[in-house]
């Protein structure tokens, strides 16, 4: 989802001499592959969009391909990166490497603060991995590589599997299934009071874009390395039983939304402080209701692709 839209981002942008792979071309858990792949493409700048990535059901179920596949990709991109030569990175992490309970709003200061959510402490020691990795590089190397740590995103090209998907994806197309169905209520898990941030995926590839210098209307925007990394988000969150009601509306559907209290909340708030991403000069434009009608008018004209799963 994040790596076609900065794809697009950057083409729209002028740039040409872009290279990406699919999984399916690059493994990217296979050092030999990828440092072949290096060795040959030689590229001036990487940016690191891949990772092993699902909800809350999916990070309890396969904790070991979560942290396996995550610590595999970073470990292989950056150093392989770095011994071909690339001085220019970026790591893309996520807002679960702060602590359950950080104070909120999440400064980047609160990394290694406190202990992780049980649910995806697998995950987010990975990608905890991967910001030390970049500052270890740029502090023996002399590299520039640099981490930003997106709130949770949704948009054009997510993961809409009932089971393994993000909250967004998953509510979408379960209040859609519904609404076709004539389902007269629709679970959801939880007590809907936990709050979160959502940034639409066309803005975190802006804010990728950005970060990097690669902005051409803004190219004052980052040029000076980053000590580490940099949040980046709306400043804005919503309870999950809003989230729920907003897309229900959205989608159409108009029966009754059931709260399964069995099942876990997560943590209880996540929101980032995206204060130094503003001080450079960066701010999202989707807000998130443009933002779901947006995603879900996606889905509406892809779902094909989506019924066997």
């Amino acid at each position: 989802m994040v790596g076609s839209a900065i794809h697009r981002q950057l083409l729209n942008g002028g740039y040409r001499n872009v290279i990406v792979k699919s999984h399916s071309e690059l493994d990217l858990t296979d050092q030999e592959q990828v440092r072949r792949f290096m060795g040959q493409e030689r590229p001036q700048l990487v940016i690191l969009a891949a990772a092993k990535v699902g909800g809350i059901h999916a990070n309890n179920e396969y904790p070991a391909e979560f942290i396996y596949q995550n610590l595999m990709m970073e470990a292989n991109v950056i150093h392989e990166a770095w011994r071909a030569g690339c001085r220019e990175l970026l790591f893309l992490g996520s807002s679960c490497i702060y602590p359950k309970f950080a104070a909120q709003p999440m400064a980047e200061s609160a990394l290694l603060t406190g202990i992780l959510e049980s649910t995806n402490e697998p995950y987010a020691i990975a990608k905890i991995a991967g910001i030390k990795l970049c500052e270890s590089y740029n502090r023996q190397y002399g590299t520039d590589f640099r981490s930003v740590m997106p709130t949770n995103l949704y948009g054009e090209n997510d993961n809409f599997h009932l089971d393994n998907s993000h909250v967004i994806p998953a509510m979408i197309r379960k209040f859609h299934d519904a609404k076709v169905n004539g389902d007269a209520s629709v679970t959801v898990w939880g007590t809907g009071k936990a709050m979160r941030e959502f940034l639409h995926v066309e803005d975190m590839a802006a804010a990728c874009i950005y970060v990097m210098g690669l902005d051409k209307q803004h190219y004052q925007s980052v040029t000076e390395p980053m000590l580490s990394h940099i949040n980046v988000g709306t400043g804005v969150d919503v309870t999950i039983r809003e989230l729920a009601e907003t897309v229900g509306k959205i989608v159409g559907f108009e029966g009754e939304i059931v709260w399964d209290t069995t099942k876990p909340d997560g943590t209880p708030r996540k929101l980032m402080d995206n204060s130094k991403i503003r001080a450079l000069g960066w701010q999202p434009k989707f807000n998130l209701e443009v933002g779901l009608k947006a995603t879900y008018q996606w889905f509406v004209e892809n779902q094909g692709q989506f019924k066997a799963q």
